[in-house]
């Protein structure tokens, strides 16, 4: 999986973008970052199969990154869907059909992988300091929850909770919550552990609650409450999409998915025994760059 001396590549294709970056140490400082805008979930169908417009995104963006990769000199690179694709009935098709057009087999990950590669990257980030660690993730499709007490997880789980599935199929929170409760009970007692926020959503909700911008870096320390989450859920909630996307941290092209994020994150958040969870800035991309590049545990270490 390399360009040059010691470079590993993904291609990371989600609902909303199609995201090439190429790294070459531990700390995942991108030689090569390329992103092209997709809006898959425009293209699906009503069993969330991916219509010939979303097909026909998705063959144009790997094309496109294949040449990047291709110009940078970057000859290998490992090329993964997320649930959008993963989880479509007609997934099957449109693998093929990508691979015809472009040349580039696109490959998934299960559920259970996801959960695996975000706690990897969530403990990287904040080092073994923090002691027994749960990690939240947030997607399109799935609720991805991880939790151990060294650099691997000693459970993963996949839930079909995510913010996009749930804002097409408009679940009652309560009864959200108590699937979540039942989901989360299974996996043991996490309150005595050090609770993180990985994906989008969590990034867009703290902002939104009121943690610093990006701009200012990945380094700032951000959390997420409980409390603010119950506040803005309510909120959101009454808005249209064109009010969403005036607020900060909320984008425009995740407008419509945002209050069903921020419903889930307060279930989730509830389920685990969290009133607070620290953002972490990398996930499941992060997790199998570390993977690829052979990382190991004491390599990195960066507490926000």
């Amino acid at each position: 999986m390399s360009g040059g001396p010691g470079q590993v590549g993904v291609l990371d294709v989600g609902c909303f973008s199609a995201h090439l970056v190429v790294v070459d140490d531990p700390a995942l400082h991108p030689v090569l970052s390329h992103k092209t805008r997709l809006r898959l979930d425009l293209s699906l169908d009503g069993n969330a199969g991916v219509r010939r417009s979303g097909v026909d995104q998705v063959v144009a963006a790997v094309r496109e990154a294949r040449h990047v990769a291709e110009r940078a000199g970057v000859r290998e690179l490992l090329p993964w869907a997320t649930s959008v694709l993963r989880d479509a009935p007609n997934a099957a098709e449109v693998f093929a059909e990508v691979e015809r057009r472009t040349g580039v087999a696109l490959r998934s990950l299960s559920g259970v992988e996801e959960a695996r590669l975000a706690y990897l990257a969530a403990r990287r980030w904040f080092g073994a300091d923090v002691g027994p660690m749960v990690v939240l993730d947030i997607g399109g499709g799935t609720v991805e929850v991880a939790a151990g007490s060294t650099g691997e997880p000693v459970l993963a789980a996949s839930l079909p909770y995510g913010a996009r599935t749930l804002s097409r199929c408009q679940v009652d929170p309560e009864v959200l919550r108590a699937s979540l409760l039942e989901s989360m009970d299974a996996l043991g007692d996490l309150r005595g552990h050090f609770a993180v926020g990985c994906s989008k959503v969590f990034q867009q909700l703290a902002r939104l609650s009121g943690a610093r911008p990006q701009r200012d870096g990945p380094d700032v320390r951000r959390t997420l409450r409980v409390e603010d989450l119950r506040r803005w859920a309510r909120r959101l909630a009454a808005m249209p999409d064109r009010q969403r996307a005036r607020l900060p941290g909320i984008s425009r092209h995740r407008a419509g998915q945002s209050a069903a994020g921020a419903v889930v994150a307060e279930a989730l958040m509830t389920a685990a025994g969290h009133d607070e969870v620290a953002i972490c800035p990398w996930s499941t991309r992060e997790g199998l760059l570390l993977t690829l590049i052979g990382a190991g545990d004491d390599e990195i270490c960066r507490v926000a």
